[in-house]
């Protein structure tokens, strides 16, 4: 029979591992038993943050409605109660875009609001 060395496999989950745990503190970066905890963490607080930065994107674009309507002298809620009777269907992100970047469609809209 011909001598099976072994290894080959598990250094390779070695180095990957401690490749991804570059730049942690401590043990965590180079011991393979806290490297490995730690990833475990780190995918599951990365996986709910995804998830989590749709909202935080969000409350920025009702801030960026908001301040562009308390321009016109128009609160955000009131807005969008406004624009919801008027049938005018424009989504937040569009319209955080039009306060932003184009603040005379934004007063246009408003008009037709009003």
């Amino acid at each position: 029979m011909v001598r099976v060395k072994r290894g080959k496999t598990t250094i390779k989950r070695r180095r990957n591992v401690l490749k991804q745990t570059k730049g942690y503190r401590w043990g965590r970066k180079s011991k393979e038993r806290a490297a490995t905890e730690a990833l475990l963490h780190a995918y599951t607080h990365s996986f709910h943050d995804r998830r989590k930065k749709k909202g935080v994107q969000r409350r920025v674009w009702n801030i960026r409605i908001n301040a562009g309507a308390r321009t016109e002298g128009v609160s955000y809620s009131k807005l969008i109660g406004s624009l919801k009777k008027a049938n005018i269907v424009l989504n937040r992100k569009m319209l955080a875009d039009l306060a932003e970047h184009h603040p005379t469609v934004f007063a246009k809209v408003l008009q037709a609001v009003k």
